[in-house]
């Protein structure tokens, strides 16, 4: 909101310096978002009448004009403007006279032809207004006034306020000049409008359909109106307040808006149907050309102000319709003013997508205990065209909100704000802003909430305004206390050690695409039709929710290996999605994490599963061999801690790789998150470290190829009991040298015993041990 600091003073004597002005503004948070000074430098512009425009030979964009200004000597100047004609008034700079921005008129030629001054356009004169052509002066300044004197300009300072939400009072100059004055020790008053009535009886009938959306209805009839241009000083007001001046009547409504924060309506009561008005919803399929020519379709939701024929002549609280628009031949008037409920204003201002400065402020409230003043201060405006006000005024009151007394206790506010104020000092900030308060009892107030702050409803509202008036910067900074810390719970920090050991195993952390195609998961071998399907999706071909991780880290190996780049280890942690079980309505919806590593066999992958059981302290757990959809059929294992399977590790099926081009083994991962954190972990064990030498002994088993490596090496752990102090595979060989459906797993056994060096009968003992554990168990032959 624009504010010219002027027009302040018409309530409160305010006489101090602009930046102590703009610190309490802030202060009160109002927050300035500009500021610009206006009036200033326009010693030596002054009126002057457009006698003679003529060309200039080898001049196409600039013409040769004489103006008078008020000396009878004709003054020429060089112009490239082309918005005026001969008989306009314009300012003219004089030689001599420095503008607003610095520019220093002197007298020069341009094409030969001399330029004693300049024309000046609104921006030039530090005026609002654009650059777009000359400032056009209206008929009644006598050529040589001076343009501060014709405009009725003074040296003024205009603020743009940031206004919000919750201060529909501060949309108004009277409601900001309140706040100052209560917050600088000022008197404030709104003064009374002097109106006088005429005594013929002349009224526009009112008729309200829904009281709830119109809760308070006026009409007042003016009469013997003249429309023309607006004083010089209240057109000048509005252009600083950023509005374009239009005629008397229009400004004189629109001056109201702004100072008192009530939007009025003129009606041309000519041509209104039987003289009335009548608030009613809209009917379905509707139409209105409203007041900027535009045609607005109507939802039966919008409220609508109708003529006494029912014809829609307006949309309430919003804009009026160009049917009934004040125009040159407008001789009577019907005034509007009203309450509207602010919840249906914005509804409609929404679904229309059209906003005004009436929606504006009845969107946040308008009061409605004002709109008498509101009438008065427009009749008074428009009194000297010759307006006169014709009785009775016409009113109907529909359902206002009601605004029971708040009780406030001084020991809450002291507790919110950390302040140590008395009943007293409370009610001396909230006196003078309208919130009267009575004292019931020691320490508890009770206050009346005034009508034009329908935002305030509760005790916190209240000592929102005591905060306010008080001063935020004079309340001491504390630093709250709480007996709860911020940081991460069990779950959160379980899955950081997660990413954590995978980063730390030369992985990287990707991210892929949530929904996916149907192509995507067959090329995974996954089955589209067991997928979660999306009724709205963002591209219409990946409608599914993601079954799994692999699609996304198999085709982001694919995109690597497209760009020649091989090896590549990557890791996700996300969502996958499946259908509800049975009695569910909702998908399956689990955390999993995943790793594949491009170039790795499946021992590369049961490698990072032991590096993950070891940071998690599992100690309930075994890999079983398995099969599972998008993997080898005979590289696979079951992921089963404390009983439950968890997730799958191996390698990515072939066919998968085949399918995405990609020419290396793919060690495959991928574990159910949320199940595997359930289950119990972080039992750190500790054990004794062996002082004496250790044997390493290998041993290579033939097994068949559904056997699991890991299975073997368990195998082995628990048959060498405590001489057997580590078990690791280093080879797989399928070949010749062994028997088809069998492969070969070579695996480095250390000994070591924690109370003396092993003998060589004492590991050739524990060696013999291993290897019947191993025949007995997986139907192994030792290889020699």
């Amino acid at each position: 909101m624009r504010l010219p600091l002027s027009w302040l003073r018409d309530f409160t004597p305010l006489d101090l310096p602009v930046d102590e002005v703009v610190a309490t503004l802030n202060d009160l948070g109002l927050a300035i978002e500009s500021l610009e000074t206006v009036g200033e430098g326009l010693e030596g512009v002054v009126v002057a009448r457009v006698l003679e425009i003529t060309g200039i030979p080898g001049a196409d964009r600039i013409r040769a004009v004489h103006v008078d200004p008020g000396t009878g000597t004709p003054v020429p100047v060089v112009c490239g403007a082309w918005n005026f004609g001969e008989g306009d008034l314009v300012p003219l700079a004089t030689v001599g006279t420095v503008l607003p921005g610095g520019l220093e008129i002197k007298a020069r030629r341009m094409k030969g032809a001399p330029s004693q001054g300049m024309l000046c356009a609104p921006d030039e004169l530090g005026l609002p207004g654009s650059h777009d052509g000359i400032l056009l002066l209206d008929e009644g300044a006598a050529p040589g006034t001076p343009l501060s004197e014709a405009l009725g300009i003074r040296p003024d300072v205009v603020v743009e306020l940031e206004i919000n939400a919750n201060r529909p009072d501060a949309m108004s100059v009277a409601g900001i000049a309140r706040d100052l004055a209560a917050r600088l020790g000022l008197p404030f008053a709104i003064p009374d409008p002097k109106v006088l009535f005429d005594d013929d009886v002349c009224s526009a009938s009112v008729e309200v359909d829904d009281p709830v959306g119109c809760g308070r209805f006026v009409a007042q009839v003016l009469t013997g109106v003249t429309v023309g241009p607006s004083p010089a000083w209240l057109a000048h007001r509005l252009t600083l307040a950023g509005m374009r001046p239009i005629n008397n009547v229009v400004d004189a409504s629109n001056y109201v808006m702004l100072e008192l924060g009530q939007p009025t309506h003129p009606y041309d009561r000519r041509r209104l149907s039987g003289g009335g008005l009548r608030v009613r919803r809209a009917r379905p399929g509707e139409t209105l050309v409203t007041l900027d020519g535009n045609e607005r379709r109507l939802h039966g939701d919008d409220l609508v102000i109708g003529d006494a024929a029912d014809r829609p002549v307006g949309i309430a609280g919003i804009m009026g319709g160009a049917s009934s628009e004040i125009d040159a031949t407008t001789t009577d008037v019907v005034l509007e003013a009203a309450w509207f409920d602010p919840l249906s204003i914005s509804t409609s201002s929404r679904r229309l997508k059209l906003r005004s400065e009436a929606s504006a402020r009845f969107e946040k409230g308008c009061d409605w205990a004002g709109i008498d003043r509101a009438i008065a201060r427009f009749c008074e405006l428009l009194a000297p065209s010759g307006a006169t006000p014709a009785g009775p005024r016409t009113e109907v009151v529909g359902r206002l909100p009601e605004r029971p007394p708040v009780a406030v206790r001084t020991a809450r506010v002291n507790q919110v704000l950390g302040t140590d104020l008395s009943d007293a000092r409370i009610a001396g900030y909230l006196d003078p802003i309208g919130f009267t308060t009575a004292v019931v009892a020691e320490g508890t107030l009770d206050v009346e909430l005034p009508s034009w702050r329908l935002d305030s409803s509760t005790e916190i509202d209240v000592i929102e305004e005591v905060a306010r008036l008080h001063g935020y910067r004079a309340i001491a900074p504390t630093l709250p206390r709480s007996p709860f810390t911020g940081g991460l719970t069990p779950y959160q920090r379980d899955r950081r050690t997660v990413r954590q050991i995978l980063a730390g195993a030369g992985a990287d952390e990707a991210w892929s695409a949530t929904f996916v195609s149907s192509d995507d998961l067959d090329r995974c071998l996954l089955d589209p039709r067991a997928a979660v399907v999306v009724t709205n999706p963002l591209v219409a071909a990946e409608s599914l929710l993601r079954p799994s991780l692999l699609p996304g880290l198999v085709g982001a190996l694919a995109g690597n290996a497209r760009r020649r780049q091989t090896g590549v280890a990557l890791f996700e942690v996300g969502h996958t999605f499946r259908r509800p079980p049975a009695g569910q309505q909702l998908p399956h919806e689990i955390e999993a994490m995943a790793y594949a590593a491009a170039g790795r066999a499946a021992g590369e992958a049961v490698t990072v599963w032991h590096l993950i059981a070891d940071g998690l302290l599992l100690s309930d757990w075994s890999l079983e061999a398995a099969t599972a959809p998008g993997l080898h059929p005979t590289r696979t294992a079951a992921v089963v801690v404390a009983g439950q399977t968890v997730g799958v590790v191996g390698e990515a099926d072939p066919v998968v790789l085949a399918a995405h081009e990609i020419g290396e083994r793919v060690a495959w991962l991928e574990l159910d998150l949320g199940g595997l954190l359930a289950a119990p972990h972080g039992d750190r064990r500790y054990r004794p470290v062996s002082r004496f030498p250790s044997s390493d002994v290998d041993l290579a088993f033939e097994v068949d190829d559904a056997t699991p490596a890991a299975a073997v090496a368990d195998t082995l752990r628990r048959a060498g009991a405590d001489l057997v102090a580590d078990v690791a595979l280093f080879d797989v060989y399928r070949g010749e040298q062994v028997a088809s459906g069998r492969r070969s797993l070579a695996f480095t056994v250390r000994f070591q015993a924690l109370d003396h060096t092993l003998t060589d009968d004492e590991v050739a003992d524990a060696r013999h041990r291993l290897v019947e554990a191993a025949e007995a168990a997986h139907r192994a032959t030792l290889r020699s």
